[in-house]
């Protein structure tokens, strides 16, 4: 049987992934199987990270879906957790990680890597204090990468993943200025998981993937 690696291992290689991929693809849709395709062709296209939010139709079954066809190894991860509860389900259904909103009770939840939302240097720190592996800068754009460059000031060590308006463009900044990633909903998935054109998400995969 192959040994369960380390918390801390564990936790500093999802650290090394963020750094690795740069950016984490956020799917939230109306439409199950659409969301599910949105899931593969991220996937598919190169995009090493994503996270389907809970609040997506039929979240669980997605992500289910999605680990069946992409395998064990595939980072995908489970979004808008907000109890121990929810943490749960989306292990049971095939998460690889978690993500919150906000310091919520499942950033203790301790099983899976939690990339653990907050904005101010209080939040961060109780974040951290509760057991984030990195820390969700939400929403990101109410700061910019000015913002970004002042929370590592105290917080050097602390890999950030800045989330909420991030273009392209924006992208290239807070990666500039010390972002581990980017997490990216609408100006990368569009309206694919509701439907929408996968021609026209491909196009914008080709976007974030040629990030210098």
């Amino acid at each position: 049987m192959t040994e369960r690696p380390s918390d801390e291992a564990r936790d500093a290689r999802f650290v090394e992934m963020l750094a690795e991929r740069r950016v984490v693809a956020i799917v939230r849709g109306r439409d199950a199987d659409a969301a599910l395709r949105t899931v593969i062709t991220l996937f598919e296209e190169g995009i090493g990270l994503v996270e389907v939010s809970l609040v997506t139709a039929g979240a669980l079954d997605v992500i289910r879906q999605a680990r069946a066809a992409l395998g064990d190894s595939a980072a995908l991860g489970a979004g808008t957790i907000l109890t121990t509860d929810d943490a749960v389900a989306a292990e049971e259904a095939g998460a690889s990680y978690l993500v919150t909103p906000a310091v919520t009770k499942a950033v203790s939840y301790g099983r899976l890597p939690v990339l653990a939302g907050a904005f101010t240097p209080t939040e961060v720190v109780a974040a951290l204090n509760a057991g984030a592996t990195a820390i969700k800068l939400f929403p990101a754009f109410h700061g910019g990468e000015q913002y970004l460059r002042a929370l590592r000031d105290p917080f050097p060590h602390v890999p950030f993943v800045p989330v909420g308006g991030v273009s392209a463009d924006a992208a290239t900044a807070y990666l500039r200025a010390g972002a581990v990633a980017v997490g990216v909903g609408s100006p990368l998935v569009g309206d694919a998981a509701d439907g929408g054109s996968l021609a026209a998400l491909k196009d914008r995969i080709r976007a974030f993937k040629d990030l210098p």
